[in-house]
Parts: structure tokens; sequence; C-alpha cells
């Protein structure tokens, strides 16, 4: 994997939880890596309404780099999950967002809520077709559940990103007919996961890049706390499975979620 100084280049990590670090020193330290490595725009999104002070003073804190999503996170919607979603809406009404999110549906760790994460799923993707926002997408092992939601849900006004994508090329493929850009996270550096073929195939228009941070940092650091200044280890994949340079790929990435985010 070629090591590309940094140049003029602008890279944005469309998914990042940055914001768990608000209130330390470590919040400043983590900015500054990222802008040692050109990555100048984050996208943050809270998974409850606890996280929602977090997000919020992040940004106030970096207003020219980092910019807030709110919604309910699947593995978040409890039985008090309609008390949650009045606080977050509460708050969207309140402040300027760029998308609501993250939502979806994780059936990973819990199937017995699936028809309360679906109705919370509806209920967001509402307040982002009144708002003309974009959602913000986490899957996890629902791909099926998730696309049947969406096919009832679309109309001209749901759009947004499949976060951390990780299915297959039909699956992208389907996404990307939704209208939905492909978020394109550390998983790509995993040898054994398959994602670098699918991104292979898929024409750049489509995607745009993320860490997910701290979680699911990509090699060398795999297994270890994620940070959002690893976006370029995942630039790099992405770069060379369509052979070309950074730069040319932060181009088209950040043009990418400018569409997206329309900032």
């Amino acid at each position: 994997m070629s090591q590309e100084i940094p140049g003029s280049y602008q890279l944005t990590d469309t998914h990042t939880h940055l914001y768990y670090h608000a209130q330390t020193d470590e919040l400043a330290n983590q900015i500054n890596l990222c802008l040692d490595k050109n990555i100048d725009r984050l996208f943050l999104p809270n998974v409850d309404a606890a996280s929602i002070p977090l997000v919020l003073e992040t940004v106030k804190q970096f207003p020219d780099n980092c910019f807030p999503m709110l919604g309910l996170h699947p593995c978040n919607v409890k039985e008090n999950y309609k008390e949650e979603l009045a606080i977050i809406e509460k708050a969207i009404a309140e402040h300027k967002i760029y998308a609501v999110g993250e939502i979806g549906l994780d059936l990973y760790w819990d199937k017995a809520t699936l028809e309360i994460q679906k109705d919370a799923f509806r209920i967001q993707c509402g307040w982002a077709k009144e708002l003309r926002l974009p959602i913000d997408i986490h899957c996890r092992e629902a791909f099926d559940e998730l696309f049947e939601l969406l096919d009832e849900l679309k109309d001209e006004r749901l759009f947004g990103i499949f976060h951390c994508f990780t299915g297959t090329l039909a699956q992208a493929q389907r996404a990307i007919a939704l209208g939905f850009k492909l978020g394109i996270g550390g998983v790509v550096t995993f040898k054994k996961a398959g994602l670098d073929l699918v991104v292979k195939e898929i024409d750049l228009q489509h995607l745009v890049l993320e860490t997910d941070a701290p979680y699911l940092a990509p090699v060398p650091f795999r297994g270890k706390e994620n940070k959002s200044s690893y976006l370029h280890y995942v630039a790099e994949k992405v770069a060379d499975l369509h052979e070309l340079s950074i730069a040319e790929l932060a181009q088209i990435t950040t043009a990418n979620s400018k569409q997206v985010f329309g900032i």
C-alpha cells in the first residue's frame, strides 16, 4: 500500500464517534492528528439521548471541522424508545444538524426488538423526509429486513449513507439503486473480509469514506482503538483498489459527502 505525503487534498470522515473524547484534552489531540492528515471534515452521529450533549459540545468547540447528526441507534431502541425519540426530536428542532443518524436495524445483539427497531426507523425516516435531510444507516445482520423497510418508505426524499457497509456486491447495488452512498471504513483493509473485492467493482461516485472511530480500526491497528486520523489508511486502500492517487480519491469522495450532507 502506497504511503503519500499529505498535500492539498481534503478528506472527509462521514461517520465518527470522536465526541466520546468530549471534555478531555484527547479531543483536541485527535482533531489535530486529523488535520495533520488533511482530514478536516468529520460528521458525528449520536447514539441515544444521553450522547447528544457530547456531540453538540464537540461541534461547538470545533465548528469548522465537526458537523452533527442526531438519531437513535438501533441497539439503543429499548422499551423506552419513544421517550428517547422525543428527546432527540426536540434537540433536532433546536439545533442545526446535517443528517438523521445513526439509525437502522441491528439483529446481531437482540432479535427480539426487531419490531420496535422498525418503528423507530420509520419515525426517524419521517423526520428526515420532512426536514429534507439524509439518513445515516446502521445495518448489522439485517439487510433483508432493512431493504424491505426501505422499499416501503422509499420516495424522492429518502437518501443518505449506508454507514460501515460490509455487504455483498448485490447488496451494494441494491443500496445504490435506492439512492444511497456506501460508507467504506476500516473493514476494507481486512484481508479475509471480502469488502475490497466489492469496493473494487463499485463506481467511486457511490462511495464515501468513514472510520466509525473508536470502532473497526483499519490494518495495521485492527483490534485497537480506532481514530479518525486513521481514515488515511482507508483512503490508501480504496485508492489502490481503483488505481488512483489519494488526492484524486479524496476529491471524489469529499465531493460525494458534500452531495449527501449539503455542506
